[in-house]
């Protein structure tokens, strides 16, 4: 009888610890312990030590820090109609552990669910320099969207950014071949600016000598001594500028000239006709 006594107490120990221990909880700092009591949500506890009726309740834990989620590569048409390939990484964090686990059955996937066609849909309303080069905007339309689905799931989304874009190997030389066209344009530009500026300048120098009589002399006797003091053979003769416009005058006065006299023979003609 006394066996039987004993057997039975330390039967009983035995179930005590096994349920004692079963009702032990602990959750770190970074989860949410999710209570169902028969069936019926009776709230998120944590973190720390708690204790829950074993058998009755049910305890689903939920992490609480930001999860980094790579989306997966998409393959769309831009709306200047370019296929392009696009990543993507979503950050994203639970805010409401209870409506995490009732409203939706695996939170993480239909976030990167939802991601993925949010992406697509997005990018493919707009054009491929927009694409490239307003990224900050199509990243913060792009959080709000997905943040905007997800909140009744109690998920909050931090941050979308795209990572990369690869374009078709003949869509880069055609944009090569643009961005160099583009450099041409603006080396021409500059290389006309560059000679208006200088006959702009020779111009202004060319009237200030005219307003002196001895400064072209005084070029004159600085460039031979520029000459000569290299080693070459170059011969030099300075001309002075007023025999130039000497000749030129005799010139238009001889073609001034045989023009009146074959006017005059032409007009002798026609009265001897």
């Amino acid at each position: 009888m006394t066996e039987i006594v004993i057997f039975v107490f330390f039967f009983l120990l035995l179930f005590a610890g096994v349920f004692f221990a079963s009702a032990i909880r602990i959750v770190q700092e970074y989860e949410r312990g999710v209570i169902f009591r028969l069936g019926r949500v009776t709230g998120a506890k944590g973190p720390g030590l708690f204790f829950i009726i074993p058998i009755i309740d049910r305890m689903v834990k939920v992490s609480l820090r930001t999860m980094t989620m790579d989306i997966t590569p998409q393959e769309l048409i831009t709306r200047d109609n370019v296929t392009v390939r696009v990543n993507a990484v979503a950050y994203f964090h639970v805010i409401d552990p209870v409506q995490a686990v009732v409203a939706i059955e695996n939170y993480v996937f239909a976030t990167a669910q939802i991601a993925q066609t949010t992406l697509r849909s997005v990018l493919g309303q707009v054009e491929l320099d927009e694409l490239l080069i307003n990224r900050d905007d199509i990243n913060q339309s792009l959080q709000q969207i997905i943040d905007n689905l997800t909140n009744p799931w109690g998920v909050k989304v931090g941050l979308v950014e795209v990572k990369d874009v690869e374009l078709p190997e003949s869509m880069r030389r055609a944009m090569a071949r643009q961005a160099e066209a583009e450099r041409d344009r603006r080396a021409k530009v500059i290389h006309a600016r560059g000679e208006d500026e200088a006959a702009e300048t020779l111009a202004h120098a060319a009237s200030k000598l005219e307003q002196h009589e001895g400064a072209m002399q005084l070029r004159i006797l600085s460039t031979m001594g520029e000459i000569a003091g290299d080693r070459n053979t170059t011969l030099f003769f300075p001309i002075p500028m007023e025999m130039l416009r000497f000749f030129e005058g005799s010139d238009k006065g001889k073609t001034a000239e045989n023009s009146t006299i074959q006017t005059q023979v032409h007009q002798a003609d026609q009265v001897e006709e």
